[in-house]
C-alpha cells in the first residue's frame, strides 16, 4: 500500500457480524511549485509560499508567503505588515550615468520609474507527471536609494539636507507622482536618498530635476509582487516548476528611463509552492466492531415472530481532508465483480452486500453535489473523484452496510441461521 492510499479492512458477518478495522494511517501530502533556471545578466530571486490546511481557519484555502523580505519590508517590516506587502531586493550600486539636465520636459532624461504592474500569467508543471497550473503576478511597487554623484547642498546651495533634496525635485520623494503613491520613511544623506512608491497600475512615475545633476543612479533597488496562486484544494501533490522573467532598463518591463542602465538586464523569479495535504480516516472508539441487524433490533422477531426485511449497519467515521480523493471497494468474495459478496461456510451460499458512503459538509462529487448514500463498487465507477470546498476537519462520515431485503428471508429459515462473513476493504485513494 503506497503512501498515497489507505484502507479499511472489514470482515463483514451477518446478524452476528462484526467489521474489525485495522488502523488507518495519516498521510501528509506535498506539492511545490518551484521555479529555477538562470539567464545571463539575470538577477536570480527565489519566491516561496506554503499551503497547510488550518484546522482553526478551514474556510482559508490560500498559500501563505514564506519568502523572506530583504530591503524595504525588511528594514520597515512594520509598514510593510500594515499594507499587506513584502519586498525584494533586486539590485546594489547601479551605476552612476548621467547627467540630468535641470528642468529637462523628456521624462526619459530624468528619474522615473515604470513598473509591469499588469497581472501576468505563467505555466507551472509538476516535474513528474508534466500537470500544469497557472500561477499570477504582477510588480506592486518599487524603490530603494537614489544616489547622486554630488552633495545635494552643493547642488542647490540649500544647507539643511533634507530640505536641499526637496528642492533639487521640487517637491519630497515622499510625494510620489500619480499614478504611484509613497509609503514609508525617507531616510536621506547629503548624496542618496531613501523612498519606496506602489505602482497600482503600468504607468511612468517621473520626477522632473530643477537644478543640473552630474551623475545620478541607484544604491539598491527593491520591488513588492502580488500572487494570484491556483486553489490548493484542486491540485495534485508534487513539485511544480516554471520561470518569470522580466527585462529592467530603458523600454524594459521594469523601466527606469535612459539615464539609468543596470549592468543585469534581467530579473528572475523563481516560485516554489508548497501544499502540505492532511487525508485522515479515523474510527471512533468503539467503533470497530459492527452488528447488521434489522430495524429495532431482533426482538421484534424474537417476541412477535416478525421475520426482519431488512440487515444493516451505518458506520461512522471522522474524516479529515485537503485533498482530492477517491474510493472504491476491494471483497473477498464476489459474483459480479462490481460489488462484494459474503459467504455462509456450510452449504456455500452466497448473498450480496451493499456498501455506500456519504460525506460531511464540506466534500463533494465530481460535480460540486453532496455526497449520500454514494454506492461503493470494486471498479470505483462513480466514486472517481472527491473534492474539498474547504478544509474539513475530523467531521462525521458514514458508511452504509446492508444486506438486499429479497436476500434477507433465505438467510432466516427455521433451524437453518448459520453466520455468512467476507472481507471487505474500504480503500480511500488520494491518486486521483
Amino acid at each position: 500500500m503506497d503512501a498515497a492510499q489507505f484502507s479499511g479492512v472489514f470482515n463483514v458477518l451477518n446478524v452476528l457480524g462484526a467489521l474489525p478495522w485495522q488502523k488507518v494511517r495519516r498521510i501528509l501530502f506535498g506539492t511545490c511549485l518551484v521555479v529555477s533556471s538562470s539567464q545571463s545578466g539575470a538577477v536570480v530571486l527565489p519566491v516561496t509560499a506554503t499551503f497547510n490546511p488550518d484546522p482553526s481557519n478551514p474556510q482559508k484555502n490560500e498559500f501563505r508567503n514564506t519568502t523572506p523580505s530583504t530591503g524595504f519590508c525588511r528594514d520597515y517590516p512594520t509598514i510593510c505588515q500594515a499594507y499587506g506587502i513584502f519586498s525584494l531586493r533586486s539590485h546594489l550600486n547601479i551605476a552612476l550615468n548621467g547627467p540630468i539636465q535641470a528642468h529637462h520636459t523628456d521624462v526619459r532624461k530624468g528619474a522615473m520609474i515604470k513598473t509591469p504592474a499588469a497581472w501576468r500569467r505563467l505555466t507551472v508543471r509538476e516535474r513528474t507527471t508534466g500537470e500544469e497550473a497557472q500561477v499570477e503576478v504582477r510588480i506592486a511597487g518599487m524603490g530603494g536609494d537614489y544616489r547622486l554623484s554630488d552633495d545635494v547642498r552643493s547642488l542647490t546651495g540649500i544647507t539643511d539636507v533634507f530640505n536641499a533634496h526637496a528642492v533639487l525635485w521640487g517637491q519630497y520623494w515622499s510625494s510620489a507622482p500619480s499614478p504611484c503613491f509613497s509609503i514609508g520613511r525617507n531616510t536621506v544623506s547629503s548624496t542618496r536618498y531613501t523612498f519606496f512608491w506602489l505602482t497600482p497600475e503600468e504607468a511612468v512615475c517621473s520626477k522632473q530635476a530643477k537644478f543640473l545633476i552630474p551623475g545620478f543612479g541607484f544604491s539598491q533597488l527593491n520591488f513588492t509582487y502580488e500572487l494570484r496562486t491556483p486553489d490548493p484544494l484542486k491540485m495534485s501533490t508534487g513539485v511544480y516548476e516554471g520561470t518569470q522573467v522580466y527585462s529592467i532598463g530603458p523600454g524594459g518591463d521594469f523601466d527606469l528611463g535612459d539615464i539609468v542602465v543596470p549592468t543585469d538586464n534581467l530579473i528572475q523569479l523563481d516560485f516554489t509552492l508548497t501544499v502540505e495535504h492532511a487525508l485522515k480516516v479515523e474510527i471512533p472508539p468503539g467503533g470497530n466492531r459492527v452488528e447488521l441487524v434489522p430495524q429495532g433490533g431482533w426482538q421484534a422477531w424474537l417476541q412477535q415472530g416478525r421475520k426482519p426485511t431488512r440487515l444493516f449497519r451505518d458506520q461512522t467515521f471522522n474524516i479529515s481532508s485537503s485533498s482530492r480523493f477517491k474510493m472504491k471497494l476491494e471483497c473477498e468474495y464476489t459474483q459480479d465483480s462490481r460489488t462484494c459478496s459474503l459467504r455462509e461456510p456450510v452449504s456455500g451460499n452466497f448473498v450480496p452486500l451493499n456498501v455506500s458512503v456519504s460525506l460531511p459538509r464540506g466534500l463533494s462529487n465530481a460535480s460540486g453535489q453532496g455526497v449520500e448514500r454514494q454506492p461503493l463498487l470494486m471498479d470505483g465507477s462513480g466514486t472517481e473523484l472527491f473534492q474539498p470546498v474547504f478544509y474539513v476537519e475530523r467531521r462525521p462520515g458514514t458508511l452504509h452496510f446492508e444486506i438486499p431485503s429479497d436476500e434477507v428471508a433465505q438467510m432466516l429459515r427455521p433451524g437453518q441461521q448459520r453466520p455468512y462473513s467476507g472481507n471487505v476493504t474500504v480503500v480511500w485513494d488520494s491518486e486521483v
